[in-house]
């Protein structure tokens, strides 16, 4: 297997910004169906890279590569010094539990009210007192900008606080890495634009690596340390928010253009 930048290193060994997830040649099919083509790419440790490209072009299929629950035909999926595909089950376990995620629609339990949602991973993995479990609820409420709704019922809330909670349920192990499907999926515009400014300052204050999957352009720009393209499978773009608004790859500022005002360059229509 290759050797990824961070293979071999534990998490707290990785510099910030060096490599913490790896992908390197990685081929995923679904039957004939060619999903990821030999795809590499480095997500910096302490910095949010956001994966960008139409539907359909594995965004998703990356996310679930890096815990494990896909299996690569070929290629290394490095997570700190573990290559996943290769994992054992504990390692593969150990990998999980540094890992938070924020779902697309929430996927919060309606019939548990907002604070045992938060508490649902600390019960289920730590062995804490339920007073500690209590008061980091209300911690992590308190990170996410909605003190004192612990008691509520998750139908009881609006579409960008059910993201909020999803988003204090994610961080309440505190993950090295925390993964986001379609943050602003659904919301309204000034309600994404909340999401993006959670996003941004959850990252400055607690130094986590953030994935994100996104159609949201101008959201992507909004928080954006590094972005990467997929189209067709392959890797087409990457590089900083300044790179990327200034490539003259043609699918990407095609793409772009869709959502920014910006001339496109001829090329394939994605």
């Amino acid at each position: 297997m290759a050797d990824s930048p961070s293979a071999q290193r534990p998490f707290d060994a990785i510099p910030d910004g060096d490599p913490v997830i790896s992908f390197r040649d990685v081929h995923k099919s679904f039957g004939d169906k060619h999903i990821l083509r030999g795809i590499s790419l480095d997500f910096p440790r302490g910095r949010t890279t956001v994966v960008i490209g139409p539907s359909g072009t594995g965004k998703s299929v990356c996310m679930k590569l890096i815990v494990g629950l896909l299996v690569p035909e070929k290629g290394d999926v490095w997570v700190g010094g573990t290559n996943v595909p290769d994992a054992p089950e504990k390692d593969l376990m150990s990998v999980r539990r540094r890992i938070g995620m924020m779902f697309q629609d929430g996927a919060l339990f309606d019939s548990m009210s907002v604070g045992d949602n938060i508490a649902f991973p600390l019960r289920r993995h730590t062995k804490l007192r339920e007073a500690e479990i209590h008061d980091a609820v209300d911690h992590a409420l308190e990170q996410v900008g909605l003190p004192g709704i612990a008691d509520r019922a998750p139908s009881a809330l609006s579409g960008g606080m059910r993201k909020r909670v999803s988003l204090a349920r994610a961080i309440i192990t505190k993950p090295e890495i925390v993964m986001f499907d379609e943050p602003n999926s659904g919301l309204d515009p000034l309600t994404s634009d909340e999401i993006d400014s959670l996003i941004s300052r959850m990252k400055e204050e607690l130094g986590i690596t953030f994935i994100v999957i996104s159609h949201d352009i101008v959201g992507t720009f909004a928080v954006a340390d590094k972005i990467a393209m997929l189209y067709n499978g392959h890797l087409v773009a990457s590089g900083s928010p300044d790179e990327i608004l200034h490539s003259e790859e043609p699918i990407l500022r095609r793409f772009l253009a869709r959502n920014m005002d910006l001339p496109a360059l001829p090329g394939a229509k994605p």
